[in-house]
This record gives C-alpha cells, structure tokens and sequence, in this order.
C-alpha cells in the first residue's frame, strides 16, 4: 500500500465511532491497494471533537466542515452526522471532488435524496465514488444468505419476515435526543432501524420493494428537556419535549415479483436490546439470520428427504466465507464493529478500481422512496401506496 487515502470524517458520536474502528481495522486485517489515513475529525464542539480524536487516532480536528471538504488534502469525507445534515454535506463534499461516504438513512427526505442522487451521479462522471451506510449488507452471515438466495438454493422466494426490535425508549422517563426530533432526524423508528430492514430486505432477495401499507405509532409523545436535548421540539426552560417522530412502524410491503413482505421497526420492545432478525422463505427452503447471533445463518433444505429435514446451523466464520478471508481462524467470532472494517475494504476498493461502490446513492433513494410511502400509507389509513 503505497498510495494514502485522506479521510475527513464529519461528526464522532456512536457512529464516528465505529467508523473509526472501521477505517483502523480495515488495513491492519486486509491487503487493500489505498492506505486510508484517519486526517481530520470534525465537530461543532472543539473539545469534545479533539477528546475523540485522542481517543479514536484522528490526526487533526476542524470545527469548520466546509473549510476541511475545500483542503486539496482531503480525499473521502464520511459523514456521520444527523439526518439534517446530509444532503448539504454531501452534495457539497461531491462537487469539490471528494469520495463520499454517508450513513443511513441517506437524507431527511425523498427531495434531498433525489438532489444527493444527482450530485453522486454527476461526480461519477469525474471518477469520485460515492456510498450509503448500510453496514448490516457487510455482516458475512448476511451477505452468504444473500449469494445462497441467488444461487437458488432456496428456490422462488415466497415470503419475505424482517423485524429490527430495541426497548431503548421503553421508559417514558428517557430524555429529548435529536433521534425524537423530525426537523434533525426525518423519522423515528421508521428511519433509523427500519431503513436497515428494508434495504437488508431488498439486498438478500435482489428485488426492490413496489408497494406498502402501513402504520405509524408514536407512544410517547412528551419526554424530559435535559441537557442537549433542551431546544429540541420546544426552547429553553421547558420541562417536556414534544416527541415528533414514530416510536413503531408495521408495515407490509409487496416485492417486484408480488411477493410480500412484512416489517415491523420499534423501539419499545421490552427486554430486546438490538433484535434484527430477518426470515426468507422459499418454495425450496428457507434462511434466517439474527443480529444478536451474528455468525451463524440457519438454512433449512426442503428437497432433503423427510426423516433429514430441520434447519441447518452454519457457523459462518471460515475463511472461504464472505469477508473471512483476513480475520481469524475458524470458530473465532467476529462482532458488530467488524462490518465497518467490510464497509471500509468495499469502499477503498471501489475507488482504488474505478466502479461504483454498493450501496450506491440510488440504492439509498430507493429505501428512503420506501420509507416516504410508508409515511403517506400510515397518514391514509394503510392504504396500499406506491414506492
């Protein structure tokens, strides 16, 4: 690796900090052509920023976004920061000519979406990459299940059962964050977990969602101004917070080839911490995999004799499997922080080889045009709307 690759990464929160492990990792395990190097750190609060730095191994921090995308110095900027800040971010780091990488969901709203779809588009044209967040594609488990599906080894897929469950705001007494707030956020549940759902749904089937009916709860509706929070969906003083976003989103969905799909996104299932779970069920098999046991993918094979059949667990942790090849030996676990290493790898290849990283901006207007027609289907009483 003889070539450096100059990341700036915009925002050092929960997700700045698994990206940082990601960008860290990714070299140490794997033989990557661009050696990414951890530039500048950016954050509106200078000692905070410059506390992650320490802590993370960033080499600079800025204040300034717009000062850093502008630096020659600067190759990728990832951005890590709340949804209202995306498509401003993006679209600006694009046309200086800067690789892209941006967290889920792409933008706030469908109009972002398309304007950021653009700007990647037109910047494609010049050799600059740009890619979505999903990280949970990069889960090997998960992208074995999505090459077993495309080799048939479940035949026609039938049915379609995703669910992504946490109980974080399962006390009404939890304060205000930006993720309750619609103006920073866009959407709640919906956006924030269930976008994972719908694009892990589409990327294992390799079919896009068409058609939703839906509804939307929001549970709590006024929670405690502490803090930070204090500003958010009301002003300073107040005592509660008006909560602006869903706290649980059900919806069903039909796939291009009419099968259906079920989702169901909360943050109020008591006891489940970080419950993704996700079922294929074909007319020759089935596959089911959960975040919380993440190795190990269940296949059952219909065509088996009778007295032979019953799901299968596969231990998804040899080096022939997806992403293995540079951890460790066989049975030795990875974890949740492992995929920002994958997303890391996928997208210096991508740009060290000149072709489009995966997810694309596209594919990230896509979920957000799901996420939108779940909006318009809940306010319309489940009616059936088009993506």
């Amino acid at each position: 690796m003889s070539t450096e690759l100059r990341v700036a990464m915009i925002g050092h929160g929960f997700m700045g900090a698994a990206h940082s492990v990601g960008w860290r990792q990714a070299p140490a395990v794997f033989d990557l052509p661009l050696a990414p190097r951890m530039a500048v750190l950016v954050g509106r609060d200078a000692d905070k920023t410059a506390a992650s730095a320490r802590k993370w191994g960033w080499d600079e921090t800025s204040t300034d976004w717009r000062s850093v995308i502008e630096r020659s110095d600067i190759d990728v900027v990832d951005i890590v920061t709340p949804g209202d800040s995306h498509a401003e971010i993006a679209i600006a780091a694009l046309a200086a000519g800067k690789h892209v990488l941006c967290e889920k969901p792409l933008a706030n709203s469908v109009d972002e979406a398309v304007a950021m779809r653009q700007a990647a588009q037109d910047a494609a044209a010049h050799g600059i990459r740009a890619m979505v967040g999903f990280t949970y594609r990069r889960v090997p488990a998960v992208t074995l299940m999505r090459d077993m599906i495309a080799d048939g080894r479940i035949g026609t897929v039938r049915q379609v059962r995703a669910s992504y469950r946490q109980d974080w705001l399962a006390d009404p007494g939890s304060p205000m964050t930006w993720r309750l707030d619609k103006e920073r956020a866009g959407s709640g549940a919906l956006g924030d977990i269930g976008a994972h759902i719908v694009d892990m749904a589409q990327f294992v089937t390799g079919q896009s969602l068409t058609q939703v009916s839906a509804a939307l709860e929001t549970i709590v509706e006024e929670r405690p101004l502490l803090g930070e929070s204090v500003g958010l969906s009301g002003t300073a003083g107040d005592e509660r917070g008006r909560v602006t976003v869903d706290d649980l989103a059900l919806f069903i969905g039909r796939l291009e080839s009419g099968t259906l799909a079920s989702f169901e996104a909360t943050r109020f299932a008591t006891g489940r911490k970080n419950a993704l779970d996700i079922e294929i069920s074909g007319d020759a098999g089935a596959l089911h995999w959960n975040l919380e046991d993440l190795n190990a993918l269940d296949f059952y094979d219909a065509t088996r004799p009778p007295l032979e059949q019953g799901f299968t667990r596969i231990l998804v942790t040899e080096p022939e499997h997806p992403y293995l090849e540079g951890w460790w030996p066989a049975g030795h676990m990875l974890g949740y922080e492992h995929g920002f290493s994958h997303q890391a790898k996928d997208l210096i290849e991508a740009i060290a080889h000149a072709r489009d990283p995966r997810p694309t901006f596209a594919d990230g207007l896509h979920v957000q045009r799901v996420l939108d027609a779940v909006e318009r289907s809940a306010s319309n009483s489940a009616v059936w709307t088009e993506v």
